[in-house]
């Protein structure tokens, strides 16, 4: 759905065109908004739906936190909790790949092992990035939404929001990669007065005040 999302509609289409006329076809989304929806009816036939949960509803496990903070002391107050809390892994959103790799490299000055895992980085190097987070080699994964589609860590006990993100949706899928399979899980957003607004749409999605 997020390769329909981010405009690769003419080339899934022009691999349509190429596939027999007669054929089995399968979508699957961890957040299906209602304009992927309406994309996708363009793309099925008579297609039957299986959901295993309510749309757009986050994992009961999952204790939802916001920090309001002024939006140039957001590294220091994320070094801080990662410090006293001494939590050992973090997967951190960003927005953009350029802030990912910043927020990275503060991080490690602030002596917090941490690595980026954004498109803009090879298959190798984001398979190295993960493989270390996972090992425990490094604490903290400062990641942008694409980067972590479908990313599946054991466990993972933090997930923090350094920026909110602009379609609500995704604030869904972020905090999904913590609490999976019958576990816990925290998930901290560090929320300056620019992203109030966010907040509010994401809330109202959720149908509850966070």
């Amino acid at each position: 759905d997020r390769m329909l999302d981010m405009g690769f509609i003419r080339d899934i289409k022009h691999i349509i065109k190429e596939l027999p006329k007669k054929r089995q076809n399968l979508l699957f989304s961890a957040t299906f908004s209602t304009e992927i929806r309406e994309l996708a009816k363009g793309l099925l036939n008579s297609p039957t739906e299986v959901q295993v949960a309510e749309r757009n509803k986050t994992v009961d496990k999952v204790s939802q936190v916001v920090m309001p903070v002024d939006k140039l002391r957001k590294r220091e107050l994320l070094s801080e909790l990662i410090g006293k809390g001494n939590w050992r892994q973090v997967l951190v959103f960003t927005r953009t790949k350029h802030g990912a790799n910043r927020l990275a490299k503060q991080l490690n000055i602030d002596g917090i092992e941490s690595s980026g895992i954004h498109g803009g980085k090879s298959q190798g190097a984001r398979t190295k990035a993960l493989r270390d987070f996972k090992a425990g080699k490094v604490r903290v994964l400062v990641a942008t939404d694409i980067a972590a589609r479908g990313l599946d860590i054991d466990k993972l006990p933090h997930v923090v929001n350094y920026e909110l993100p602009h379609v609500s949706e995704d604030y869904v899928h972020r905090i999904g990669r913590t609490a999976r399979a019958g576990q816990s899980g925290t998930a901290v957003s560090l929320v300056c007065v620019d992203e109030l607004k966010l907040l509010k749409d994401i809330e109202r999605l959720l149908k509850t005040e966070i």
